[in-house]
């Protein structure tokens, strides 16, 4: 072959290697516990781990049991289903997820949880081939998770479940709260009208059957909140002659108890009293 040609070949080659996109490097995630998605990026950001301990969530003792069991079968290579945690708001559903993780994790150390948005939902199948096959563990949290979007949000979810011809991985699972069991907006039905809908919310009621365990948080109730309160001043020394007539005060004022309601007023006389935030 003639020489010059060879070289025009070769200033092509050259050409077309730096046109390419770089290699995507295997993510690590050596040195942390938690970590978050980053969309565009597709970067996997390392965040601290969670402060609150598992035992200072009053009032959802059965939730915490069957959620913690689920994660420790889960992370010693077991069979587990993906896990829903819905309820009304300000019950701990969050919070579970996170302290419940850290509990587990500490004894298991290839288990790692992984946050992503809601947005992104179209990408969780792409998200679940990067962490196939690796040695880890994964819990991917979706916190807050409804279809505001409507069918197309719940069909690509329900794609990434099921895991297509492959299968979903077997080192995955998938954990999402939402104040509701059936993850759909109520006003998105009556704005698109029943008959126009039919189709589309067959399709996003049916995305929460793909959850194999569902965790429900009822509303508090005084003695529960009263309790929460009291635990929570016995364990940060908040010592105050009116504490459970100031407590239902506060729960007035917000119009509901709650566990964030209970641990933003411990938060608040705790400022009063003089004393640090106790997380």
């Amino acid at each position: 072959m003639d020489q010059s040609l060879l070289d025009t070949l070769g200033r092509i080659a050259d050409a077309l290697d730096r046109l390419a996109p770089p290699a995507l490097r295997a993510p690590s995630f050596a040195g942390a516990r938690l970590f978050r998605h980053e969309s565009k990026t597709k970067a996997f950001i390392a965040a601290p781990d969670y402060g609150l301990d598992l035992d200072l969530l009053i009032g959802v003792e059965r939730q915490k049991a069957g959620f913690v069991e689920a994660l420790r079968r889960f992370a010693g290579g077991l069979a587990a289903n993906h896990i829903l945690l819905w309820g009304v708001r300000g019950t701990g559903k969050s919070s579970l997820a996170k302290a419940g993780f850290m509990s587990v994790a500490k004894q298991a150390p290839s288990l790692k949880l992984i946050e992503v948005d809601r947005d992104m939902l179209g990408e969780l199948a792409e998200l679940f081939e990067v962490l196939r096959g690796r040695p880890e563990r994964f819990v991917v949290l979706c916190d807050d998770l409804s279809f505001e979007d409507g069918a197309p949000a719940a069909k690509a979810l329900k794609s990434a479940l099921e895991g297509g011809v492959g299968g979903p991985p077997d080192n995955v699972l998938f954990l999402a709260t939402s104040n509701r069991r059936h993850l759909m907006p109520r006003d998105h039905v009556e704005a698109r009208g029943a008959i126009a809908t039919a189709e589309d919310a067959e399709e996003e009621v049916s995305v929460s059957d793909r959850f194999g365990l569902w965790i429900g948080f009822p509303p508090m109730d005084q003695a529960t909140y009263l309790t929460a309160i009291n635990a929570y001043a016995t364990r940060f020394g908040l010592q105050v002659a009116d504490l459970d007539r100031r407590a239902l005060q506060w729960a007035a004022l917000r119009g509901a108890r709650s566990g964030r309601i209970a641990w933003q007023f411990t938060r608040d006389l705790a400022g009063e009293l003089g004393k640090r935030a106790p997380v």
